[in-house]
């Protein structure tokens, strides 16, 4: 079978493009006096040099209609040259014949202009300019005041942002040492909770013993029991006897009232100490002495759990 059309075309398209290629390159090659090094013509690559000739032949194209249009200002300029020296040497004011000075003055004028991008050395010209180049100053120094403006709020920031990492630093040193005693305390409190929980699984057991059992009817008797004898033994502590009666009573709240009278002015007088400044001696004495309580309190609760713990 035969190659179709479409097939047919690409062939004739890729033949045409490795022909504008090497020619472009035999140009180029030939301009710089060397001759075109051997490497394999592939699509890819005849596409890329395809490219980069185009890009190069409208650039060469631009460049030289520039460099026409330069070469015939400076052939107009020349002329212009040519007609202004005319001029001059027919009103006696040739470059030969004016002073050393003068020509030197003349010099550093057209420089200026040059300088200040103008095409006249008209005295409205240079002010035009000199007021252009002011403007740009100031806009510059405008510019050079907000940067640094903006140069002191970020240092200002920068040191914030320094002092806030350092702090955060120290935090975070200080809540890693923390962590261990942290831990240690939770492992002691998990601890005692296990304990705990146990204990009450043990007791939830036998509390279901008791009501499967008779003798939960005398654990009943004995938990009613049991406060009154507490207040049985409460009034036997306090002095109390069947032959107590009201009237009794009565002539003891009396007698209590009399005291109170006689013992007020010594509670009045008491009071009045009060009002005295606070010994810081003594406070803290009191501080040591409730420090001492709590930690006799605490271990005295870590050891009630411990036996709960070793108790079958």
């Amino acid at each position: 079978m035969g190659d179709s059309p479409g097939s047919e075309s690409k062939t004739g398209v890729d033949a045409a493009r490795m022909g504008e290629v090497k020619a472009w390159l035999a140009s180029q090659f030939e301009a710089i006096g060397k001759e075109v090094p051997d490497f394999e013509y592939t699509p890819r690559t005849i596409a890329h040099f395809h490219d980069l000739a185009t890009v190069s032949q409208a650039k060469t194209k631009a460049a030289n209609i520039v460099a026409a249009d330069f070469r015939q200002k400076a052939a107009e300029y020349r002329a212009q040259a040519a007609r202004v020296r005319e001029i001059l040497e027919h009103v006696g004011l040739a470059q030969e014949s004016l002073p050393s000075n003068v020509v030197g003055s003349a010099q550093v004028l057209a420089n200026v202009a040059n300088l200040l991008n103008i095409r006249d050395t008209e005295l409205s010209s240079f002010l035009v300019a000199a007021a252009d180049i002011s403007l740009r100053k100031t806009g510059v120094e405008e510019k050079r005041a907000k940067v640094r403006n903006d140069s002191k709020v970020l240092l200002e920031y920068t040191r914030k942002a320094i002092s806030r990492l350092t702090y955060l630093k120290r935090t975070l040193a200080q809540l890693e040492d923390d962590i261990a005693p942290c831990e240690a305390q939770m492992d002691n409190w998990k601890t005692n909770l296990a304990v705990m929980a146990s204990k009450e699984r043990q007791y939830f057991q036998q509390h279901s013993n008791y009501k499967d059992s008779d003798l939960y009817l005398l654990f009943l008797i004995s938990q009613i029991l049991l406060p009154f004898a507490a207040v049985v033994a409460l009034l036997n502590r306090v002095g109390y006897t069947p032959e107590i009666n009201h009237r009794v009573l009565v002539e003891l709240a009396e007698h209590r009232k009399e005291l109170e009278k006689e013992t007020k002015p010594i509670l009045d007088t008491l009071r009045s100490y009060q009002d005295l400044p606070a010994d810081k001696a003594l406070a803290a004495l009191a501080i040591e002495e409730k420090k001492r309580q709590y930690a006799a309190g605490e271990k005295y609760l870590g050891d009630l759990v411990q036996a709960l713990a070793m108790q079958p």
